[in-house]
């Protein structure tokens, strides 16, 4: 059982390696029960009662499908806003007020949006009213994605020899400053003993002072490089990310050469036989799609790993988790 279950999914430093052990074993469990149809069945009995939002602001195709498809497998009925334009926020309303609206409706509200920090001021604010919903952060602005992140443990744990990342060499790829998706896992390493982790990227994308300050905090060597090619060779996993031009205020993407930090079918004789290769997705140039059929590459598992760690997370957050006992299928 799970000693401190969290009312909310808003961080990745909110997690702590007792839980990330419990997730893993959840997941794994919850897995079986996709071999037969009978076990399907019982998960989608589990929260057929319960009513979800998926308020998705953000562009989302990988995401919000996860989450849809991981609400239907528990039996959870959703709705959806995929466009605040379409809401009274087109009025005038506020978000704080059009989520609290929802609220009323729905047992769970699912967010990406745009705006950094909003997940957490909408979780604070209803946490002071007489429905305080669970919230999950499905990506907020380009500071925090905490379930992509716990997907990616998930998957370098389910990848390496023996199911450990302790002692792993971690190497991160591309826009380092703006890809949320980076700074949510660096910090999750922080729960590993002996991860070291190398941040490769173009000047203009190293990875922010607070991240840094976090993992100079809880003593996790790193290093910041923009030697690709020596980065990788003996990385146990090897994380490439696109550049987040959406972020751009001043087209400053395009002004930077990033040929030098893409991974060609060519690398593949360099780095171990072992490597693990992840990428978040959507992909551009940044990974040579002739790689995909390679051993290495984890990332299409990677996704579809995501959906089962959304509904372990939606599992425990609605407190169905205990009842995942698996019987012979």
């Amino acid at each position: 059982m799970l000693n401190n279950r969290p009312r909310h999914i808003l961080r990745s430093d909110q997690f702590d390696r007792e839980f990330l052990d419990y997730l893993y074993s959840l997941v794994n469990l919850i897995r079986r029960y996709d071999k037969s149809k009978e076990g399907l069945l019982y998960l989608q009995s589990l929260l057929p009662h319960v009513r979800g939002m998926l308020y998705f602001t953000q562009p989302s195709t990988r995401t919000f499908m996860s989450f849809h498809s991981a609400c239907s497998i528990l039996g959870v009925k959703t709705s959806e806003i995929r466009d605040s334009a379409t809401s009274s926020e087109k009025k005038g309303e506020s978000i704080e007020d059009s989520l609290r609206t929802f609220s009323s409706y729905v047992d769970l509200i699912v967010m990406r949006s745009p705006e950094a920090g909003l997940c957490e001021r909408i979780a604070t604010l209803l946490d002071s009213t007489p429905r305080p919903v669970p919230i999950i952060n499905a990506g907020s602005g380009p500071d925090e994605h905490p379930t992509q992140a716990l997907l990616d443990i998930y998957t370098l744990r389910r990848s390496f020899k023996g199911n450990q990342i302790d002692g792993k060499k971690i190497c991160m790829v591309g826009d380092l400053k703006r890809g949320r998706t980076v700074r949510s896992l660096s910090r999750l390493l922080a729960n590993y003993h002996d991860v070291s982790i190398t941040f490769v990227s173009p000047e203009q994308f190293r990875i922010e002072q607070d991240l840094r300050d976090c993992l100079t905090n809880k003593a996790v060597p790193f290093t910041e490089t923009t030697d690709f090619e020596g980065a990788i060779q003996d990385a146990d996993a090897i994380y490439m990310t696109r550049i987040q031009d959406e972020w751009d205020e001043h087209s400053e993407s395009s002004s930077v050469d990033h040929s030098d930090f893409c991974l060609h079918y060519d690398h593949l004789d360099s780095i171990k036989e072992d490597c693990v290769i992840m990428h978040p997705l959507p992909r551009r140039d940044e990974i040579d799609p002739k790689i995909d059929a390679d051993p290495r590459a984890k990332y299409w598992r990677q996704e579809r790993n995501g959906m089962w760690v959304r509904v372990a997370l939606i599992a425990i957050l609605m407190g169905v988790d205990h009842q995942v006992m698996l019987p012979e299928l």
